[in-house]
């Protein structure tokens, strides 16, 4: 008796090995597949901006030069904090000179790891986004809703904005992923819309280029993994095990055996380097 279906992934004839430099961006799902390379010792950069979710965010994160002048920096004062509305809120300081020092070393640490890397692994989030002033923003770091239009991206706008950036670093392996995290705060429906839109803008840019994989985070998750049991107590974000199980889908896919070997090794050296005595 079959209790599951299966998504059937077709291991790549393109792999992943310590060798690579690699460059993960995108959202919180990036920070978790991250994590998971990050403690076998992988060669990888994570999110050099923080946490970014829509498409437009994270190719203008790529796209952005480090500016001569500190007003030139898209900062905000608010809450008793200074923001950057391209950052996660993690880069959010009390002064404007430790937000501009933390955003400016963001930006060297983002153009180091492109030039840098071989394998950049992108996770689009969602579709929606908002504009502040007629920008796109990475983060409402909690502004007034007034400060901001909410829309949808269009496919063709997806698109648009990624064509260059993969025709400029045509030397590097390409993986893009849809985040399995719904994006709730949008609405349900709102989401599936959402993310229907990534997977087709997907789908038209793996047809635009052939150096570029997909690896179906999402439809593990919505088909293979369809209980709350391998969610977190937010009912929203994947649990431990359910990232685990992901990570080992990728391991899969993208890795020979000998770097799978090298995987477990490097991980049992990870955890004992990390392992907290009782006494």
């Amino acid at each position: 008796m079959k209790l599951q279906t299966t998504v059937d992934i077709k291991p790549s004839e393109w792999k992943i090995g310590y060798e690579d430099k690699i460059l993960m961006l995108g959202s919180c799902f990036s920070d978790e597949i991250g994590a998971q390379m990050q403690q076998r010792y992988l060669q990888v950069t994570c999110n050099p901006f923080g946490t970014l979710y829509n498409p437009l965010s994270i190719a203008q994160a790529i796209n952005y030069q480090l500016p001569t002048t500190n007003d030139q920096l898209p900062l905000v004062h608010h809450d008793g904090l200074w923001h950057s509305m391209a950052h996660h809120g993690s880069f959010s300081r009390a002064s404007r000179e430790e937000t501009e020092q933390a955003v400016r070393e963001s930006i060297q640490t983002m153009q180091r790891a492109l030039d840098e890397a071989s394998v950049v692994i992108v996770t689009f989030g969602t579709a929606w986004i908002y504009e502040m002033n007629g920008e796109i923003v990475g983060n409402c770091h909690k502004l007034p809703e007034s400060c901001f239009a909410r829309r949808r991206l269009s496919v063709e706008e997806i698109v648009a904005a990624w064509k260059p950036i993969l025709e400029k670093y045509r030397d590097k392996h390409w993986l893009f992923t849809v985040s399995p995290i719904r994006h709730i705060k949008d609405g349900l429906h709102e989401n599936e819309i959402s993310k229907a839109t990534l997977l087709l803008a997907l789908e038209a840019i793996s047809r635009q280029h052939s150096a570029i994989s997909y690896f179906p985070s999402y439809e593990i998750v919505l088909d293979e993994l369809r209980d709350y049991r391998f969610y977190a107590d937010d009912l929203v974000h994947p649990s431990s095990l359910a990232v685990n199980y992901i990570w080992e889908r990728f391991v899969d896919t993208f890795c020979t055996p000998q770097t799978k070997n090298e995987l477990v090794l490097q991980h049992k050296r990870w955890k004992h380097e990390h392992h907290i005595p009782l006494h």
